[in-house]
């Protein structure tokens, strides 16, 4: 996720980052002013055809594709923000669990005590990378009574791991440890890592449908390649500026959308979960 200051005006205007989206357009946006170039030149310098300019039709034409924009902006940030407000919980949650097991397990137990630590660490980070391409075995720590192995076999890498803490959960409660009441409180707080991982798994296989986010992409097509016959006879070759301009501000609109909707990634707009993790793992050392 990109750092910055949101009160710097001008240093972010005149930023040019690496996943700006005019990089990303600049191919298009080359071709697409070469074609309006040539139109322009056909249509000026040869044919000089008469008709009347269609900027009126264009103009509402383009507050109704301005409306579609910005829904499925205002959709992509909901699920950018839901996202968010998962890690939150998640970060609360393993505090909560830690902060109760640190007070429950003797403090001479000493390697029961860091195997929890250990296991509630490696679940966040199996469940940051499951949400991406696949668990980095390399982040998950190794420790007595964690199998790493048996983990990293299984297909859903996080349920395995807590299937791992829910046993050692048990054997707190069939020494002795644990009464039952407490054993009801530290179940309702483990569930909820459970319901965190489902809720973030449910962002990300559901995109927005592909008819809509199809629909959306024709319609600035087809409004972008239409938009110098209803402007040339108003600005002549600058239709060229205006037609790329309107093309960068739609695109960039649609392109910003497709990043945050799937908020997990590595990508410069999406969810800080690297940070999230690392903060998590500093946090559960200091309670343990």
């Amino acid at each position: 996720m990109v750092s910055y200051n949101p009160k710097s005006w001008f240093s972010i205007i005149f930023q040019l980052h690496k996943y700006d989206t005019f990089r990303q357009l600049l191919p298009t946006i080359t071709v697409l002013g070469i074609l309006t170039l040539v139109f322009c030149y056909v249509e000026i310098e040869i044919l000089n055809l008469e008709y009347t300019s269609t900027i009126a039709v264009h103009s509402l034409i383009g507050f109704v594709l301005s409306l579609l924009l910005v829904f499925r902006t205002n959709t992509a940030y909901d699920r950018w923000w839901e996202g968010r407000k998962h890690w939150g919980a998640m970060v609360n949650n393993t505090r909560n669990l830690s902060i109760k097991l640190s007070q429950i397990i003797p403090t001479e137990e000493t390697e029961r005590r860091q195997l929890f630590r250990v296991l509630l660490t490696n679940y966040v980070f199996a469940m940051k990378e499951h949400l991406r391409e696949g668990v980095l075995e390399q982040e998950l720590e190794e420790i007595a009574g964690f199998d790493k192995k048996e983990v990293m076999s299984r297909d859903h890498v996080p349920n395995a791991i807590a299937q791992q803490i829910y046993h050692q959960l048990l054997l707190l409660k069939k020494d002795g440890l644990i009464s039952d009441e407490q054993q009801i409180t530290l179940d309702n707080e483990f569930r909820s890592l459970t319901d965190i991982i489902g809720a973030c798994e449910r962002i990300k296989k559901t995109p927005i449908p592909y008819s809509y986010s199809a629909f959306i992409k024709k319609f600035i097509f087809i409004y972008v390649m239409s938009l110098p016959f209803g402007v040339v006879r108003d600005f002549g070759y600058s239709t060229i500026f205006v037609v790329l301009f309107i093309f960068y501000v739609l695109a960039s609109l649609e392109l910003i959308a497709e990043e945050i909707e799937d908020p997990f990634g590595p990508d410069a707009n999406d969810l800080p979960t690297d940070a999230l993790s690392e903060t998590i793992r500093k946090n559960l050392k200091e309670l343990y």
